[in-house]
């Protein structure tokens, strides 16, 4: 089973080389992975996907390790989650 960062790495490489699935990728980025990886992204997550250009540079911060309410209670009641980590 791949990384959550091999699989970045894997689209990353097919965005940079195959121009229509790169168009895919920015137009429908959770179709595109769902295709393209044969998984089922949940309706509840959304994937957005960022161009980088010579004056933009994109930073991505892993989430706050504090717990929100709603997390707390799906962890206290067994709730069902369904994410891959670091995605």
């Amino acid at each position: 089973m791949e990384t959550p960062n091999e699989m970045r790495m894997k689209i990353v490489d097919k965005a940079t080389g195959d121009a229509e699935f790169r168009a895919r990728l920015l137009g429908d980025p959770k179709g595109a992975l769902e295709r393209e990886l044969g998984v089922a992204i949940p309706a509840s997550m959304s994937i957005e996907v960022h161009e980088e250009s010579g004056a933009t540079a994109h930073l991505v911060l892993p989430p706050d390790s504090k717990l929100s309410e709603g997390d707390l209670q799906a962890v206290a009641g067994g709730g069902n989650w369904n994410i891959v980590s670091d995605w």
